[in-house]
Order: C-alpha cells, then structure tokens, then sequence
C-alpha cells in the first residue's frame, strides 16, 4: 500500500507537472498569435487558467477533509479543466480537420482532473470512515439482475442509514427467514400471528433487524415500568421536599416566635431602662431644684447675716474712730484750757508785780503772755485743721459706706438673678425631665424599635438646644446620652432625628 501510494503520488504529480507545462506553452503561444494578447499579457494567461484549477480543486478537498463539501467549487474546477482541453486542443487548428492531433494536446488536462477525482475520492472516503459514515454502494450486478426490487432495497438501506450493504442483505435474509417460520407456525396464514408477532414485517421499513422488532414489546414494558418507578421517586421526591419544606418552615417559625420573645424582652428591657433612667432623671431633678432653693436660702440668710457683720464692724470703726476724734479734740481743749490758765495766772502774777518791778520786767511779761498767747492760737488752729480733718474722714467713710452698700446691693441683685436663673434652668430639667417621661411611655405605648426610640431621644436633645437645630447639638453628647461608641452612629442618628423634626414631630 505504501509503494502503490507513493507511485499514485509520484505518477500525478508528474502527469500535473507535464500537463501544465505543455498547457502553459500551448496556451501562452496561442494567445500572443492568434487570440490578440499582448506580449507581456500572453504568458499570464495559461498560468491564470490552470492556476484556477489547482485553487479549486484544492479548496474543495480541504471543505471535503472539514466536512463541509461546497459542490460550486468543483463544478467550476471542472470547467475550467473543459475550458483548458478546449484551448488545448483547438490551438491546433479545426479539431475535425485533425482529431488526433487534438486529443493528444487535450489529453493532459484530462488525466490530471482524473488523478484529482481520485484523490478526492479518497479523501471523502477516509473522512467518512474516521467518522463513521462510510456507505457501501449497492452493487451494478444486483442492479442489473433484480431492477424492481432493488430501489426498494436502496431505499429502505439510504432512509434507515444503514451504511454496509452486506448488513443490508443479512438483514433482509433474517426477515425471510423469520417470515417463513412464521408461516410455518400458523400454516401459512399470517394473519393468526400476533401483533407482537408482526413487528419485525412493520418494523422492517424503518430500519429494525427482527431481534430489535421482536424485543420492543419487553422494552416498551420496561421502560413503562421505568417510568412509572421515575414517577414514583419523582413523587416521594416531591414529598420528602414537602414535609422537609414543611419542617424548616416550622422550624422558622419557632426561630421567629425565638426573635419576636427575644425582641419583646430586648424592647421591655430596653423600655424600663428608659422608664428608670428617666424616673431618675426627675428625680434627681427634683432633688437638685430643692437643693438649689436650700442653696439660695442659705446663700440669702448668709448674704443678710455677712450684710449685717459688715454694717456693725463699719459702724464700730465709725464710732472708734470718731472717739478718737473726740478724744484728741479734748485733748487738745484741755491743752488750750492749760495754756489759758498759764496765761491768766501770769496776768495776775505781772498785775501783782506791775508796782515793784520796773519795765523791763513788765516787758518781758508782757513778752511772754504774747508768746503764750501766740502758742494758744496756734493750738486752737491745729484743733480746727483736727476737727476739719475729722469731718472730712467722717465724709470719706460715708462715701466708701455707700459705695459698698451700693455694691452690696448689685452682688444682691446679681445673686438674685443667679439663684432665679438657677431656679428657671432647675424648672427647665424638670419639664424636659417631665418630657422625657411623657415620650418614654408615649413610645412604650407605641412599641417603637429601639433605634426609633434613640432617633426621638436626639430629636428631642436638638429641641432642647437654643436655635433648635441638628448642627448645634455634638456628637459627643449624643454618644454620651446614648452609650454609643461610634461617631458615625451618633451622626446618623442626628440624622435621622433632624428629619424626623423636619416631618413634624414634637414630644
């Protein structure tokens, strides 16, 4: 087989390669002479028209190697190759003038499409054995010697595809004979046999030997059977789903009467921590206004009893002061008195002595009652200056009581406004105090969820501050109020709250 390839591949390619270099130089010699090519066109055209045979041919085996024959591509390489005899063989002048010498220029041509026919033959015939398709062709002899029965026969083996002819022929053999022993069961009267019985003569057309017609019946029935054991396990399938679907719904159902008393209690927990926290939000609001009002009440008896501690020490100072005053201006009039009776007493002493002493003793007397005299006025003017200084001391001390009895009565004022402001701000706890409580209950009633109730705690924190609006209330109160960690929490709940005062709500 490997010789007789080797001489088929050698022999057509020589037998291609002879064909075309005699077509070539025919061709090219006959179009520059007597068809009208030019010089240079003249040698392309024979390349031009034997190339277009080999592209044909060659492109219909390789879609007949994919599969994929396209008939257009042979028949067009098939008349190219009558268009190249044809060429060929009339280059020679009139063919009916010299059909051999025709023949022997055409003949080329011919042999090559014939190597290519082969070929391809082959070709179709590997493709179809590597796929399974290879056909056996019904005989020429059985055409010839049986031509009513054999269509029917090539029929029935094309419609059935059923590839091999010799199965063809056993499987009709084995029909015969199943015919016959049947007749010979019922003597010869077919229409006693069974319908099962029959089948292979019904089933013969369609391409069932007589072992796969006669075990159709048990198949059907085995496969009713299978279908009928599918049905089943299909249906305790569908069953088992059920009663699984059934179970896990009741399971759910458990798990979410599970959530829902988990909720309840996490919302009743949740509720009386809020009842407490704000419980004790009153009272120790309560406790904080009568501990500011006992504040302000000892704070106001102190503030009298300090009032009363200042006036009596200003009033004692006062009072040492002015007898000290007293008792340096009696001093000094007991001084003047002394200076005064000095002088009298020596107005009697120089009157006394006037007649016996002469008068230079009554001018030094005289001298020294001026001096004394003199020393007098200056005693009395020091104790006016001491009285004036008194009385401007007395003045200053009036002055400054005043200034702090003014002052008293603006830190008075002040701590008055303090302790109302105090007792306002006190009164202000207390409502949102009272507030807080009214919600809480107002949301235990509601049942609100516990991010509702913490979204209304901060809406009604925004109402509390002094414009009413979410930017003005921090985020770290809010996470203080809330015990929450997270900023971002604390800023969604802001949120939230600020919108939920946009939609209206009010406590």
């Amino acid at each position: 087989m490997i010789a007789l390839s080797a001489a088929a591949a050698i022999g057509g390619i020589l037998v291609g390669v002879i064909g075309f270099a005699m077509s070539y130089s025919t061709l090219s010699d006959v179009a520059l002479n007597s068809w009208g090519f030019s010089k240079h066109l003249a040698p392309w055209f024979p390349v031009g028209v034997d190339a277009s045979i080999v592209a044909f041919l060659a492109l219909d085996l390789y879609l007949v190697r994919k599969g994929t024959p396209w008939h257009v591509l042979r028949l067009a390489a098939h008349t190219m190759t009558g268009a190249t005899i044809w060429f060929n063989a009339s280059s020679q002048g009139s063919i009916h003038a010299d059909p051999v010498r025709a023949v022997a220029h055409g003949a080329m041509p011919f042999l090559f499409v014939i190597g290519v026919e082969a070929g391809r033959r082959l070709v179709i015939h590997k493709a179809r054995l590597e796929a399974g398709t290879a056909s056996d062709r019904v005989p020429l002899h059985r055409w010839v010697l049986s031509p009513v029965k054999t269509p029917k026969f090539y029929r029935t083996m094309r419609l059935t595809g059923v590839t091999s002819y010799l199965e063809m022929v056993r499987r009709e053999q084995e029909l015969l004979a199943y015919e016959l022993w049947l007749k010979r069961k019922y003597d010869g009267d077919l229409s006693k046999a069974t319908e099962d019985e029959r089948l292979p003569m019904t089933m013969a057309r369609y391409g069932y030997t007589v072992a796969q017609a006669l075990a159709m019946p048990d198949e059907q029935d085995r496969a009713a059977e299978a279908r009928r054991e599918e049905a089943e396990r299909r249906q305790l399938e569908a069953e088992t789903r059920r009663k699984k679907a059934q179970s896990e719904a009741e399971a759910e159902a458990l798990r979410a009467d599970g959530v829902v008393e988990q909720v309840k209690a996490e919302v009743e927990g949740a509720t009386g921590q809020a009842r407490a926290r704000a419980e004790a939000q009153v009272t120790a609001a309560e406790r904080a206004a009568k501990l500011e009002e006992q504040a302000l009440e000892t704070a106001a008896t102190a503030e009298a009893r300090a009032r009363t501690a200042t006036a009596e020490r200003l009033e004692a100072q006062e009072r040492k002061a002015k007898a000290e005053i007293d008792l340096e201006a009696a001093e000094l009039e007991q001084q003047a008195a002394d200076k005064r009776r000095a002088i009298e007493e020596a107005d009697k002493v120089a009157a006394a002595e006037a007649a016996a002493i002469d008068t230079q003793t009554i001018a030094i007397a005289r001298k020294a009652t001026a001096e004394a005299d003199e020393a007098a006025a200056k005693t009395e003017l020091a104790a006016a200056e001491t009285r004036k200084a008194a009385t401007e001391k007395n003045r200053l001390a009036a002055e400054d009581r005043e200034r702090e009895q003014t002052a008293l009565a603006n830190a008075e004022r002040a701590r008055l406004a303090a302790a109302e402001a105090d007792k306002a701000a006190a009164e202000t706890r207390l409502a949102a105090a009272e507030i807080e409580k009214r919600a809480v209950e107002a949301e235990d009633i509601a049942k609100l969820k516990p991010r509702e109730r913490a979204v209304r705690r901060v809406a009604r924190m925004i109402l509390a501050t002094p414009d009413q609006m979410p930017e003005q209330l921090l985020l770290s109160d809010i996470q203080a109020a809330l015990e929450v960690t997270s900023s971002a929490t604390a800023s969604e709940y802001r949120t939230e709250a600020g919108e939920l005062l946009a939609a209206g709500y009010r406590p």
